[in-house]
This record gives C-alpha cells, sequence and structure tokens, in this order.
C-alpha cells in the first residue's frame, strides 16, 4: 500500500495505488465512496480505442489469463484490510469512507476474460465472505461482448446477486462512433447489445460527454444518441414489456486521456452538462429514467 497520508482522489485512478495486480481502490465520483476496481486487463488490452481512456499505453487485445489464485487472495485481503484494517483512515477522506461497490473496471474490457463467468462467481463469493452481500458488485463494460454465452451466464449471475451493469453509449451514428470510441459499428447493432443486456441484469447506460476541437456536443449528436437509446429499449420491450434502464450516468472528462486524440477533448462546465442532462430528461420523460451528471 502506499504510505499512510496519501489520499484517493477522484482525479486520480492509479491502478497501482495498491501495489497489487488485479485489485486497486478508487473513490468514484458516480458511486459517491470507495470503489474497489478489479483489473482484469493488467495488459492494457482492450478491444475498443476511446479518445479520454485514461490508460497509458493502451493496445488493442483481450485481457490475458487470469491467475485466479492471486486475484482471490488479493482481493479477500484488501477486503478484510478495508474493513478491519486502517486503509480508510489513511487513504480515503473523511467523507467518502464507505465502500460503494466492487466494479469490474481496469485497463480494458473485463468482459473479453473467457473465464469472466468463473470470475464473477469468486468475486461474489468473496464479496459475501467478508460480510459486505449488501454492497453491489458492477460491471463497467463496452458491452461488445454481451452476445457470447459466457458473458450471458455471467450478467445472469450478477442479476441473481444484486450486481448491475454500466454500459457504454456515447453517440447514435457510425461516425461518431468511430470518432470517440474508435471502433467501427452499427448503433443500433450496438443498440441492440444494450437491450439484451437489459433483459439479462439491471443496466444503466453511461456516457461520457465532451467538447471537441472547442465545439460542444451539437443538437444532431445528441439528437441521435437518443434516437439509439430510444430504439435499445424498443427493442427491450419487444420481449419484455417491462425491460427498462435504470437510467443514465452522464459524467464529463474529470481526468486526462493518455491517447492521441487528447488533444481534441475539452472538459464541459456543470452548466453545460447539466443542460445535456436536461435534453435526455425531457426526450425520455414519462420512460422512467433517472439521470445522474458527474462533472
Amino acid at each position: 500500500m502506499k504510505t499512510p497520508g496519501q489520499m484517493l482522489t477522484v482525479t486520480d485512478h492509479n491502478r497501482s495505488f495498491s501495489s497489487l495486480t488485479y485489485v486497486y481502490p478508487v473513490v468514484s465520483r458516480r458511486a459517491g465512496g470507495v470503489s474497489v476496481g478489479i483489473n482484469l486487463n493488467p495488459n492494457n488490452a482492450c478491444n475498443w480505442h476511446c479518445a479520454y481512456c485514461q490508460v497509458p499505453g493502451l493496445v488493442r487485445g483481450a485481457a490475458p489469463e487470469i491467475d485466479m489464485a492471486l486475484l482471490d487472495a488479493e482481493l479477500r485481503g484488501f477486503l478484510a484490510e478495508l474493513c478491519n484494517g486502517r486503509f480508510m483512515e489513511e487513504h480515503v477522506p473523511p467523507d467518502v469512507r464507505v465502500i460503494r461497490d466492487i466494479a469490474f473496471s481496469g485497463n480494458g474490457e473485463p468482459t473479453s476474460s473467457k473465464a469472466f463467468d468463473e470470475i464473477v462467481e469468486r468475486v461474489i463469493a468473496a464479496r459475501d465472505e467478508a460480510g459486505l452481500a449488501a454492497v453491489p458488485v458492477r460491471l463497467i463494460t463496452n458491452g461488445s461482448l454481451i452476445d457470447r454465452p459466457y458473458v450471458q451466464a455471467a450478467l445472469k449471475r450478477l442479476a441473481l446477486a444484486g450486481g448491475e451493469v454500466w454500459f457504454k453509449f456515447d453517440a447514435g451514428t457510425a461516425d461518431d462512433i468511430q470518432r470517440i470510441n474508435g471502433i467501427d459499428v452499427d448503433p443500433r447493432t450496438h443498440a441492440r447489445r444494450l437491450a439484451l443486456c437489459m433483459s439479462l441484469c439491471p443496466t444503466w447506460v453511461q456516457t461520457c460527454v465532451f467538447a471537441w476541437d472547442g465545439v460542444l456536443p451539437s443538437q444532431d449528436l445528441i439528437g441521435n444518441y437518443l434516437a439509439m437509446l430510444e430504439y435499445a429499449l424498443q427493442q427491450a420491450r419487444k420481449n419484455d414489456p417491462s425491460a427498462g434502464l435504470k437510467g443514465v450516468l452522464l459524467y464529463g472528462v474529470a481526468r486526462p486521456s493518455y491517447q492521441p486524440e487528447a488533444v481534441h477533448l475539452q472538459r464541459l462546465t456543470p452548466e453545460e452538462l447539466d443542460a445535456i442532462a436536461s435534453q435526455i430528461r425531457d426526450r425520455l420523460q414519462g420512460k422512467g429514467l433517472t439521470v445522474t451528471v458527474s462533472p
């Protein structure tokens, strides 16, 4: 661990803070407290290349083979330290000394690990044995691998354990998705992935917004994005009329990107973010969505 007195902050999500391979703590803006991160991509590999990604040395690829015994030991040991040791006192600001979640996030797409379902099972067991059954387990994902059977099995397992998914959806046209997320995909294909995710586990959409070369998100960009969310809801409700999103997590770029595209990005003001959130609320009014804003 780092030396006493070195505090976690919302602007520093350094994976090396705990000096562990797979487990790291952060103070999460969106979760509102300590998030215990599970990093299944210590090789910095991801199948997307988002312009705002904070991972240095990001490469295209999948998660490596996971050392299950090491992951188990790290998570159980760290949860014990959080609950019974001095970590909170020494490294967490007083107003956020609460464990908000255990989150699959890290340095790439976590579902690219073919052992993901088994890992979810192990994480839930470690959480429960630590006396933290009320703490949700969250998957933060780009949603690109939802069609794989082992990912679907893991999402069903998450749902049974009170978990949820934060599903990345930043734009509603192929050109905007290519520019922002660095991948070539039909937005309707990605919307159908979102619909499938909703059918398997409680799901939030997470959306990052920013200015690009000094230009705020256009009305066309926002309108196309909202059209795809509406399409995803329609697709989900074809099979289950009660299906729906829990809401939208709208956030800005609080930490610097380490990608070449970082030169294009500028942070929005809280007022600019709130204005976009109002448009989302107005367009999706009556669909039971909550919209939260994290500048």
